[in-house]
Order: C-alpha cells, then sequence, then structure tokens
C-alpha cells in the first residue's frame, strides 16, 4: 500500500496545421481522332512469382528427398557394421575354445 505507481497525465494531442490551400483540379486530356499504336506489353509474366514459387518449392522437395536417403543410408551401414562387429566377436570369443 505504500507504494502505488500513478499513471502519468495523458499528454494533450497536437493539432494538425492544415493550410488553406485552393483544391487543385486535374483535367484528363481530351481524346483525339487520331490513330495510334496499341501499347506494346513489356514481356514480363503478369506475375513473375509463381514460377520462382513452384521451383523453389521443386528445388526443397528434391533437397529433402536426398537428406532422407543419405540419412537412410547412414543408418543403414551404421546397423552392417554393428552386426559385423557382434559377428566378429562371437568367433573370436569361440576360438580358444575349440
Amino acid at each position: 500500500m505504500l507504494l502505488r505507481p500513478k499513471m502519468p497525465d495523458a499528454a494533450p494531442l497536437p493539432i494538425a496545421q492544415t493550410s488553406a490551400r485552393p483544391a487543385e483540379h486535374h483535367h484528363a486530356p481530351a481524346a483525339c481522332s487520331c490513330a495510334h499504336a496499341p501499347m506494346a506489353s513489356a514481356g514480363r509474366p503478369v506475375s513473375p512469382l509463381v514460377g520462382r514459387g513452384a521451383s523453389a518449392l521443386a528445388a526443397v522437395l528434391v533437397v529433402g528427398v536426398v537428406l532422407t536417403a543419405l540419412l537412410a543410408t547412414v543408418a543403414i551401414t551404421a546397423v552392417s557394421v554393428s552386426i559385423a562387429a557382434l559377428v566378429l566377436r562371437s568367433l573370436l570369443n569361440s576360438a580358444p575354445k575349440r
């Protein structure tokens, strides 16, 4: 009860200063009767990120498959080496008993 935090008083909001400028009028150009050539396209696809997204997804999938295959290879090799070690140990331990 001794230490009660007090919230600071709210600062007054600044009033925006508006200038009394006259409104600007923009007029559309008048239509002419001469024949103009149609605008040429820029030669770019409308959505260039679609192609990049698909190729990025394909790259991620390929990297995932390769890493999974490498992990499986390491696991199979480890199991094979451990089995070979058990067989060799068994053969070496039973050799003096013969």
